[in-house]
């Protein structure tokens, strides 16, 4: 069953996969011709992710993913015959690292294609040398401004798989609208995730009647944030919104708990795995946020056209892992997934992936949703590619379709 259902994921196209020589460390890839020089016999491809360190529960999935799936694709041949050396690195959660191995891959590995950047602030440190090598880069962090620059253009070398943030606040605000919680308090990570997030909701909670009775932020590092909790009980909001990502906001909604404020605790996409729930323990409990389809799969109606091909990923996931997959390990299954799909039609060639992706992909139905990549969006899902999910007794349930 295992083999049937992983051939079939491999033949609809929503993971096809790329070769793997590749290396945890900094930088040791094994040399071939790439961009528009590529082999006949390879395509070289990079996967920078932060492996380790504070964003290692997001990173660590997306790295294991990428080299699962290309360990598959070169078993089975690889695309039109030619292997594909994966060349990896580990930034480590950290910026600096980021711009090094984006820089070694695009100067020294030369690879066609780049896939990663896990956190929103490492992405956007990454796309500059990606556009100034004019190599096309797929980013697997949740930021508008990494598809956007700041005219609200498409940036041409640069795209994206995770749902944006302005979607995710939008579904979050809908949800309050919908049970009538119009006071909130909104606390994001200092950070480029969590002001890209704050400035979404900013601009959208009045046209879904939410205000804010209180706005502040916490550090990436946070240990207490009862202080800031503190100041939140004061302002008596409906329901409390905590956007981060895993490790710190496992922190606040554990402060939360311990405070006993007893509201409505929502979340951000930036904890859909199931780390959080092991980090935050009870306390996660109850906890309502946005997520790509990965994790209430099997609660999908069997004509979802998603369904099969999610339940297959996580089943290859799990067998190789010994663990549930994850929806971050999803983003970079889909980027992959594209770059295959662009690799298999034109080859090495930097420019013209970039342009079969942008103009030729068309309609694409992948883990985390329908992509419509167009030339004014370079990321192409639709709002309904989230659904509303609550963790109750330490499990993902469907809060609504």
């Amino acid at each position: 069953m295992k083999k049937t259902l992983l051939s079939l994921f491999l033949l609809m196209g929503a993971l096809l996969l790329v070769a793997c020589s590749s290396s945890s460390g900094k930088g040791d890839a094994s040399s071939a011709s790439t961009g528009s020089e590529a082999s006949a016999n390879s395509i070289k491809i990079a996967g920078i992710f932060s492996a380790s360190g504070g964003a290692a529960a997001l990173g660590e999935p997306e790295m294991q993913t990428l080299k699962m799936l290309v360990d598959q694709k070169n078993e089975d041949g690889g695309i039109n015959g030619r292997k594909i050396d994966l060349v990896t690195y580990d930034d480590k959660s950290d910026q600096n690292e980021a711009i090094l191995s984006m820089k070694k891959a695009l100067t020294q590995d030369k690879v066609s294609i780049v896939i990663g950047g896990t956190t929103s602030g490492n992405s956007l440190a990454m796309l500059p040398l990606a556009e100034q090598n004019q190599v096309p880069y797929i980013s697997v962090a949740a930021s508008k401004q990494i598809y956007m620059n700041e005219n609200g253009q498409a940036r041409k070398w640069v795209f994206k798989m995770p749902q944006d943030d302005q979607q995710a606040v939008e579904r979050i605000l809908q949800y309050l609208k919908d049970n009538n919680l119009t006071k909130v308090a909104w606390l994001n990570v200092a950070n480029s995730f969590g002001t890209g997030g704050h400035e979404e909701f900013v601009k959208h909670m009045e046209n879904y009647g939410v205000k804010s009775v209180i706005e502040d932020e916490f550090e990436a590092t946070v240990t207490d944030a009862k202080p800031l909790l503190t100041r939140v009980k004061k302002a008596n909001p409906d329901a409390i919104i905590v956007w981060g990502t895993v490790q710190e906001s496992a922190v606040v909604i554990k402060n939360i708990r311990e405070l006993s404020l007893d509201l409505p605790v929502l979340a951000s996409h930036g904890v859909a795995t199931g780390q959080f729930i092991e980090v935050a323990g009870e306390a996660a409990n109850d906890v309502v946020l946005p997520t790509g389809k990965l994790l209430i799969a099997d609660k999908l109606e069997d004509s979802n056209p998603q369904k099969e091909l999610l339940s297959a990923y996580n089943e290859a996931f799990t067998a190789k892992y010994n663990k549930p997959a994850s929806t971050f390990g999803a983003y970079a299954a889909d980027g992959f997934s594209i770059a295959t799909k662009a690799i298999e039609a034109k080859g090495g060639d930097s420019a013209a992936l970039r342009d079969y992706i942008e103009q030729e992909l068309g309609e694409y139905i992948g883990l985390t949703g329908t992509f419509n990549i167009t030339a004014d969006n370079h990321m192409g899902l639709s709002p309904d590619s989230f659904a509303m999910v609550r963790i109750v007794d330490g499990k993902w349930t469907l809060e609504d379709k």
